[in-house]
């Protein structure tokens, strides 16, 4: 729009808007220099009614002729060059009464957005800023009548920024984002907009920052230097601005990548190394501060100068800060620390004492299975991180624990009882090839539907954690019972598979490792799908039942069969390939994920479900020693060959092998089983295979088969732990506040971890810095207390003797917004303070 067009609807909007008296309008123009006064007819001829009067030194008359001749008339009066003020002016009184209309630039953008006349000058010192109509539209929707020039200057910098807020915290949070990214755009058109003053103003009165050469790289360096002494040396203002940016889910990774910026150019990481870690708990504004704790943790817990407690310890101190609440790397490193001091202590205060075959079942079910579990899950966090080598002296400490302190002394003392039996079986379990009689048939006897679920290499240790996965679903409520079963000998897929199915007889087909059943064949899904038919069942692969929908294609599917086998496999396939053992704790972590999704279909599917497994296995990370290697060539008829068993005829004892006749394994045929003892794994003529992930023998990792009861309840009732706020005094008389927070219950299957943010609040005003706290503790009463700091803001207005209120907030699970699941009313007797 030109010039004439912006005056014309100046005119315009100002007959139709402006002050009246009575039904008509005059419009006073003060045209200083003359520059419309050709254009004076061709606005009258276009604002029809509108009337035009020069004014040529004739005010009385022109007074006159606006009041008694044409007092219905509405009117533009003109005036070019200066126009004296006060009552010299004989047309004062009525300028005062309708309002002075003026022409220029600024003058006509000020009137566009309804500012006063005292903030037109603001508008004349920015002309680049209102040469756009994007940017004044936008100014407009956020101005308010009570805007001064501060909250206008704010203003103008939140629409050159890009954003709404315009508090000084928020511009702020807009430039320090922008810096993380490596662009300079917004504080670019800062500058180009002449706000560039107003900001840096701004930082120096509210923050304290002042330089002769600002600029954001150095404010962001200034920031996080003061953040070393907590603030204790600038104004205030910035400590709360500082906690709001790093706990805000909007600024939290910019503020991450500012920090890992500025930490090499202080050198954060040479200061702090020769401090003791127990000094830096307290401290998080660089994540140097996290890695040298952890260093020395790992060093502490490797050496055993450290115990559980002291990880525990140092662990619930840095639940609060930055980095662990922001990087789940970090806290994968914690918990990898924490998994490995309990695994170093229970290795050490272990009896593997066995009075018989039975005991030796039961021991491992109930306690010994445990290290096991421990052991993947702390492989699993050291996978999981991008620092492991910040574990890497605990790593080998674990590996040799584990290896010549837990699993060859277990399978020592095992071996004895194996040597003692005859005939393998147990009085205490059922064996696994009576598990159709044991478990499927009282279930298909009541009339009722089942489905087994059969997970290749399904290990005890990860059916557990399975079971625990499916009590603590916070959506559908699961009981899920855990038992135990004799897996059959040798402990490999073909035999596992086969012994899970209805059969009366079952042994070695005289191929390879094929199985027969009842005189069938018994591998691979066709093959057991034909066994189960003869039974009203079927099989099928996970793949499959994942692909159906549940209502329209499972449900009916599972309607017509009263028995469903479904196969699958994930731990086995990924993990018995050389080279590819090492990611036998993902495949375990990723097989629970999979069967958890599979056994809710199914349940959604009204089907009742048993969870089970052909076999368990050994693994380690490190590579197998020539100690666990037996290179003795068996004497006899070698059938099939794998890493810890062989099948064939005519085996000689020896003092390095088991030897079975197939009748002592409960199976038919001729054929004899060759165990090497203990964790001995074959090497001959098995290049190719792997061998730090091995099955067949017979160790308690590999024969105690794991049996899970699914029964789906209804709703769950598994909840986020609930959290007291227990203050000393609900008066504040101190703008720094130091509040303690119980966990009502250690974490369990039933109560869940949760993160929570902290800050106390007057009406829906932000008063303090926020904290983040997580609440994860599974200890007692004192390891579940933890106490926050909070700083309440010394500009925050809020009258002696008010109500403010601590709200402890957690993310919406499906907006942007913030729920308040806990809330403390206090009362402010806190006196202003004048350093904000």
């Amino acid at each position: 729009m030109n010039d004439l067009g912006v005056l014309k609807k100046g005119l315009a909007e100002r007959f139709a808007n402006g002050p009246k008296a009575g039904d008509r309008h005059i419009a006073f123009w003060h045209d200083r220099e003359g520059e419309y006064e050709t254009d004076l007819d061709q606005l009258e001829a276009e604002l029809n009614g509108v009337e035009v009067i020069r004014v040529e030194g004739d005010e009385y008359a022109v007074k006159y002729r606006l009041l008694k001749e044409q007092p219905d008339q509405a009117f533009i009066v003109y005036r070019k060059g200066a126009v004296v003020d006060g009552t010299a002016n004989w047309l004062w009184d009525l300028e005062l009464a309708y309002g002075v209309f003026t022409a220029d630039r600024a003058s006509m953008d000020a009137q566009d957005l309804g500012l006063s006349l005292s903030l037109q000058p603001v508008v004349a010192q920015h002309p680049k800023f209102f040469n756009s109509a994007d940017r004044k539209g936008k100014l407009k929707v956020l101005l308010d009548p009570a805007d001064d020039r501060t909250k206008l200057l704010a203003k103008m910098s939140a629409v050159a920024l890009s954003i709404r807020a315009h508090s000084f915290g928020e511009l702020t949070r807009a430039l320090l984002i922008e810096n993380a990214t490596g662009s300079t755009s917004g504080y670019d058109a800062l500058v180009s907009y002449g706000l560039t003053d107003f900001y840096w103003a701004g930082a120096k009165g509210i923050y304290g920052y002042e330089s002769s050469n600002p600029s954001v790289g150095d404010f962001v360096e200034w920031v996080f230097q003061h953040s070393r002494t907590d603030f204790d040396a600038v104004k205030v203002g910035v400590r709360h601005d500082y906690s709001a940016w790093r706990n805000d889910v909007r600024s939290r990774e910019a503020m991450a990548a500012l920090a890992r910026r500025v930490e090499g150019d202080l050198g954060i990481e040479a200061h702090i190394a020769p401090r003791d870690y127990r000094d830096l708990l307290g401290f998080d504004a660089f994540e140097a501060i996290d890695w040298k704790i952890i260093g020395d943790l790992a060093v502490g817990v490797s050496d055993q100068t450290l115990t559980v407690r002291d990880v525990q310890e140092a662990e619930k101190e840095r639940q609060t800060t930055f980095w662990y609440t922001l990087d789940p790397s970090v806290r994968a490193l914690y918990t990898a620390i924490r998994s490995a001091a309990e695994l170093l202590h229970d290795i050490s205060t272990l009896s593997v004492a066995i009075a018989d075959f039975d005991d030796g079942l039961a021991k491992y079910k109930d306690r010994w299975f445990r290290i096991d579990q421990r052991y993947r899950q702390f492989l699993l966090a050291t996978h999981t991180t991008d620092h492991a080598d910040q574990l890497a002296p605990l790593v080998e400490q674990i590996e040799l624990f584990y290896t010549n302190k837990y699993v060859f002394p277990l399978a020592t003392e095992w071996q004895k009882q194996i040597d003692a039996i005859e005939i393998w079986k147990c009085v205490t379990y059922p064996s696994q090839a009576s598990f159709y009689r044991w478990f499927v048939e009282p279930i298909v006897s009541q009339g009722r539907r089942v489905v087994v679920v059969v997970s290749d290499a399904l290990r005890y240790e990860v059916a557990d954690e399975l079971a625990s996965v499916l009590r603590s679903d916070t959506k559908v409520a699961y009981d899920a019972k855990l038992d135990a079963m004799l897996g059959v000998l040798p402990s490999y897929t073909q035999l596992g598979m086969a012994s899970l199915l209805p059969h009366a007889t079952i042994g070695f087909a005289g191929k390879g490792s094929d199985i027969l059943m009842d005189g069938k064949p018994a591998g691979g899904i066709v093959n057991r799908k034909k066994i189960l038919e003869a039974a009203g069942g079927t099989a099928i692969s996970a793949e499959e039942v994942l692909g159906k929908k549940i209502k329209d294609e499972l449900r009916p599917y599972l309607q017509q069969h009263k028995i469903v086998y479904v196969y699958h496999d994930t731990i086995d396939k990924r993990s018995h390939k050389l080279g590819a053992e090492s990611g036998t704790p993902e495949a375990a972590r990723d097989a629970i994920t999979e069967l958890a999704k599979l056994i809710g279909n199914l349940t959604s599917a009204d089907a009742n479900v048993l969870v089970t497994s052909d076999h368990g296995f050994l693994f380690q990370e490190s590579k197998i020693g020539d100690g666990s290697k037996l290179n003795e060539e068996p004497h006899g008829e070698i059938k099939y060959r794998d890493r810890r068993f062989l099948l064939g005829e005519d085996f000689k004892q020896t003092a390095s092998f088991n030897t079975f006749a197939s009748a002592q394994l409960g199976l038919v045929g001729h054929w004899q089983v060759h165990v090497p003892k203990s964790i001995y794994r074959l090497t001959q003529k098995l290049q190719g295979a792997a061998d730090r992930f091995v099955h067949g023998g017979a160790t308690l990792q590999e024969i105690v088969v794991p049996v899970i009861t699914v029964t789906r309840k209804g709703k769950s009732q598994v909840k986020p732990v609930d959290v007291q706020i227990k203050p000393k005094s609900d008066v504040l008389t101190n703008g720094i506040v130091r509040i303690t927070l119980l966990q009502s219950e250690p974490i369990s299957e039933r109560a869940q971890a949760r993160e929570l943010r902290a800050a106390f609040y007057h009406g829906d005003d932000l008063i303090s810095d926020q904290v983040a706290v997580v609440f994860a503790a599974t200890g007692d009463e004192r390891d579940r207390l933890q106490e926050i700091r909070l700083q309440v803001r010394p500009d925050a207005g809020v009258p002696v003797g008010a109500q403010v209120e601590l709200r402890l907030e957690q993310p919406s699970a499906n907006s942007n917004s913030w729920q308040v699941p806990y809330r403390h009313l206090f009362t402010n007797r806190i006196t202003a303070t004048p350093d904000f």
